[in-house]
């Protein structure tokens, strides 16, 4: 038997070993079935026993040994040739893994010539698999040929990971850690002692960012028959590492506290600049971002003009925390790091200037100068350096220079205190587009995406322009948010100067059909089924029919948007549109809130409570300015509109406003009322990645709407808006922050003409989940007297009604005309709004937002407040009062002439309203609204105390008691103290959003 054997192995928590063992082959001597040996090499001849015989017998006998010889010889090159072939491969010791997968590894195949070599190669081929522990690769000669055993020890299986003892970070993080790390320890994978160490360094890094630095973590490792195991991290955490004293030594010039402020890791959580509030909340130790909060002090140092500034490696001390705690007047058990960084501020510097050499194709030198912030003079800020070298880079990638560099180096004037920087620049060499392709895009067509893009192929490659493209891919909404770095590959081609694009996208759902449903301060508790299409048919057009009905309002809308007329860059839309929505501020808040709004009579007469149906159509028309984010727009709307009011103050409101071509008074001014208008807009819009994610960008937009053509109102109401979105982190704007600061401004303005003014429902009322949160929906509004003929019964002093005739009660009591002045909210004509929220992300689509509210909505021109002639003369033509009743009728009336304004009532108009408040939202898909939880409390609110008014005076009651009684209940009634008291804070759950 003759073998080769090469053999390493691992054991279990051991470290890998390597033997080499070689046998080499030696040929035994051929032997006769007696054991006498028949032939046997003697070294140059060959003897035999009859070599003493005849010649002629001797060369017959010599012919026969040669003949014996050359058989003897062929045979054994033959035997020998067949044993140099591997006739079999054998595999030995495999559990778990097929036969067939150890065979596939090997570069040795049966019927191949043995090669030592090649077997060399099989064994390392297989080591590397990291599957075995143990491995041997054994040979075997047989008559046959070779056999070679390959005899493995599997490595055992992972059969199950836990963590014990696991407190500041759950599972998911380490596993998350594990990810970001590279660590391959999973279950179901085979046990390495090297990646089981790894994940060891992995988790105490992992509790030492999160303050434990004196973790431990240790492995308990358990064999499960046959060949598994079962890995048990043992951890200790130990005590808390927090923060303690951060102090600094050797600044002179720059505060503590500024220096602090520029640690954005291991600086206390505080109220900034606060001196006394600053340290509030000590952060967690971590070593690693030491260094970092190290280098940001230094470039503190130098933003504020000390180039040479140096900071020494910090010092650290550790001591028990001590004290009690504040929530739990217990003694503190964690442990505190004081650090002290030595400082150098050395002497202040001022930038003396900028030059730039390798500026071949750019020599403007003010426009490459233009590109940093610090100016001649100023104190050298290291910061504004990094943001113009940042800038240049744009600067000359929107040129196409992609492979730009700049290297800027500094020359000191120790005698004048000047910081030179010359700038060497690289440009290299000009890119332009040769190729645009697309990948994702199984439903949208390629002209779709294309038209969006804003460089084309052939033109020069611009860098800015791509990031823009790709943004305003985002604000289709076609795709899931499209980011340059992960989205997008740039390929190069040095030797032509072109550069090819490959743009990865990935689709939303084409159709979407909606059950949705909720509250919302405007529509009450509401169901309704939706159908939208977007992107229809892969060419980017928008087919929606949306139902909604509820308790407070009823929406049906069937509309249809082409954003590319004739592969025109001019956008098309039509729709068709029947609403109901009933504005009853009393019964809004009881349906929202679940809680009577126990409002008095006197307080219902306050409110508008009125619904309004509108049926129409609208036709818009819109073109984007080229190669901008601005688009400018023409809209044509039409609406029949019928107003059914609840309340007297409504009627006479509605009835006696001059809002009407044609001066139609009375219960008929509430029907047929037609709004034709054409409305133009501006809207910039740079507000990314998503339209319902907004983290940065600006949406400026403007419009004016202009009724009055082919209908009976007649207004113009221009409206502007500005929004901005900020991604941040903590206080401060950083592109990369998880939180984003968002604020919303609004100006609207509205007046009739013509003679006319602006209809009542078209006026501006304040408050709702939209605008302003800690109000009801359309409760924040000015109030004013509006003149109205009212009867009052003529009573007794006891309380008895006085009748027509005594002897036929059928016809009722008396009753006495009388001019009061009564108030109504009558919305502004003015209105400004602002909305700000801090929003912090918490787990997916959930989110808590801190906001501010603030509206204010005013009366400033009181001519739009006008009443109709005929309504006036419906007021001013009879006559008031009743000093005596004969036959049914009133005798001595008076005639009263009432101002035809209605005047808005001193301390309700020009009143600021604010809410501030936390907020809880929840983004749902299916409706594409937010589900939104918030507290809202009212810091600016309308309470106040005002005296009312009338025309009433004795002489209009009948002479005895019961005129003097009647005209005392009057004046209590009509011209007693008014109050006006709006909630001080609210509670609501909706579905809706802000802005």
């Amino acid at each position: 038997m003759v073998s080769v054997v090469r053999n390493k192995s691992s054991e279990l928590g051991s470290t890998p070993s390597v033997t080499y063992n070689r046998l080499f082959l030696q040929q035994d001597p051929i032997f006769s079935s007696e054991g006498v040996p028949i032939l046997r090499v003697v070294s140059g001849s060959f003897r035999s026993p009859f070599h003493k015989n005849q010649p002629a017998l001797s060369f017959f006998f010599r012919g026969c040994r040669i003949l014996a010889l050359l058989l003897f010889c062929g045979s054994s090159l033959i035997a020998w040739a067949q044993q140099d072939v591997v006739q079999n491969i054998r595999v030995i010791g495999n559990r778990r893994i097929p036969r067939e997968t150890v065979l596939a590894r090997l570069f040795t195949h049966v019927g191949d010539t043995y090669d030592p070599a090649t077997i060399e190669r099989d064994f390392n081929s297989l080591w590397n698999t990291g599957y075995f522990e143990n491995l041997q690769i054994a040979r075997e000669d047989t008559p046959k040929g070779i056999v070679l055993d390959v005899i493995v020890k599997e490595k055992p299986t992972i059969r199950e990971i836990n963590y014990k003892g696991l407190n500041s970070v759950s599972t998911s993080d380490v596993l998350d850690r594990f990810k970001k790390e590279h660590v391959s320890l999973s279950v179901e994978s085979p046990y390495d002692p090297t990646k089981l160490a790894r994940a060891i360094d992995v988790i105490r890094a992992l509790l030492a960012e999160h303050g434990h630095q004196f973790a431990t973590v240790k492995p308990d490792i358990k064999t499960i028959p046959p060949a598994s195991v079962s890995i048990n991290f043992i951890v200790k955490e130990g005590p808390t590492v927090k923060v303690g004293n951060i102090t600094f030594a050797g600044n002179h010039a720059v505060s503590s506290r500024e220096l602090r402020a520029a640690m954005r890791n291991l600086r206390p959580i505080g109220i900034p600049h606060s001196i006394f509030l600053e340290n509030i909340f000590a952060r967690t130790y971590d070593a690693s971002k030491l260094e970092e909060d190290t280098e940001r002090v230094r470039r503190a140092l130098q933003d504020r003009g000390y180039f040479r500034a140096g900071v020494d490696i910090p010092t650290t001390h550790i001591r028990n925390e001590g004290g009690l705690s504040f929530f739990t007047f217990r003694p503190r058990q964690g442990k505190r790091i004081d650090i002290r960084m030595p400082i150098d501020e050395g002497e202040r510097y001022r930038l003396g200037g900028v030059t730039f050499t390798g500026n071949t194709h750019v020599p403007n030198v003010k426009a490459l100068r233009a590109q940093f912030p610090t100016k001649d003079g100023d104190w050298f800020n290291a910061t504004g350096v990094s943001k113009g070298l940042e800038n240049l880079r744009k600067a000359y990638g929107s040129l196409g220079y992609i492979n730009f560099s700049a290297v800027p180096t500094p020359r000191i004037d120790d005698a004048k205190h000047l910081v030179y920087l010359d700038i060497d620049i690289d440009e290299g060499k000009a890119f332009t587009v040769s190729r645009i392709e697309f990948q994702g895009n199984t439903i949208t067509r390629d002209r779709v995406i294309r038209r969006e893009l804003l460089i084309e192929e052939g033109q020069p490659y611009n860098s800015n322009q791509w990031e823009s493209s790709l943004l305003r891919l985002n604000q289709l909404d076609y795709f899931d948010p499209l980011k340059v770095d992960q989205d997008s590959d740039i390929h190069p081609d040095e030797t032509n100067g072109t550069v090819s694009l490959l743009l990865r996208v990935h689709e939303k759902g084409k159709n979407s059909i909606a059950l949705n449903g909720g509250v919302s301060g405007l529509s009450g508790t509401f169901l309704g089924l939706n159908y939208t299409t977007n992107n229809f048919l892969g060419l980017g057009e928008t087919l929606s029919l949306q139902g909604n009905i509820g308790n407070l309002a009823r929406n049906v809308v069937f509309a249809f948007t082409e954003p590319y007329l004739r592969n025109k860059p001019m956008s098309v839309g039509f729709q068709l549109f029947s609403r109901k929505t009933d504005y009853n501020s009393a019964r809004n808040y009881a349906q929202v809130t679940g809680q009577s709004s126990n409002l008095t009579a006197a307080q219902q007469s306050l409110v508008q409570n009125y619904n309004q149906s509108s049926t129409g159509l609208n036709f818009s028309i819109s073109y984007p300015i080229p190669r901008t984010f601005k688009r400018i727009g023409l809209t044509y709307s039409w609406d029949k509109s019928t107003i059914t009011t609840f309340s007297q103050a409504s009627a006479n409101l509605f009835q006696t406003l001059a809002f009407r071509s044609g001066q139609i008074q009375g219960a008929n001014a509430l029907e047929g009322i037609y709004t034709s208008s054409v409305s133009l807009s501006y809207v910039y819009n740079r507000v990314g990645p998503s339209i319902f994610k907004p983290r940065f960008g600006t949406d400026i937009s403007a419009a004016v709407q202009i009724a009055g053509l082919f209908g009976n109102v007649r207004y113009f109401a221009p409206v502007v808006q500005y929004k901005h979105y900020m991604a941040m982190k903590g206080l401060h704007p950083n592109p990369d922050g998880r939180n984003v600061l968002g604020y919303r401004f609004q100006g609207s303005y509205i007046q009739g003409f013509s003679g006319d003014v602006a209809p009542p429902f078209a006026r501006f009322y304040s408050g709702g989940d939209n605008e302003l949160r800690g109000f009801d929906v359309r409760a924040a509004t000015p109030y004013a007297f509006i003149p109205v003929r009212a009867n009052i019964t003529l009573t007794n002093p006891d309380g008895t009604p006085i009748p027509i005739d005594p002897l036929n009660y059928t016809l009722g009591n008396i009753q006495i005309p009388i001019p009061i002045y009564r108030p109504v909210s009558v919305g502004g004509d003015v209105k400004f709004t602002s909305n700000v929220e801090y929003r912090i992300p918490i787990a997916g689509p959930v989110q808590f937002a801190i906001f501010d509210d603030f509206d204010i909505t005013s009366v400033i021109r009181q001519s739009q407040l006008r009443q109709s002639v005929e309504g006036a003369d419906q007021l001013n033509s009879p006559l008031y009062g009743c000093t005596a009743y004969f036959n049914g009728a009133c005798q001595g009336g008076q005639s009263i002439q009432f101002i035809n304004l209605i005047r808005p009532i001193s301390g309700t108009n020009v009143v600021p309203r604010m809410s501030v408040g936390g907020e809880l939202s929840a983004f749902l898909p299916i409706v594409n609204a937010p589900f939104r939880l918030y507290y809202a409390f009212n810091t600016f609110r309308l309470f106040e105390s005002v005296q009312g008014e009338s025309l009433i005076t004795r002489s209009m009651f009948p002479a005895g008691g019961a005129g003097d009684y009647t005209y005392q209940n009057a004046i209590t009634a009509y011209d007693s103290l008014l109050r006006f008291r709006e909630p001080r804070k609210t509670f609501r759950l909706s579905v809706s959003s802000t802005f």
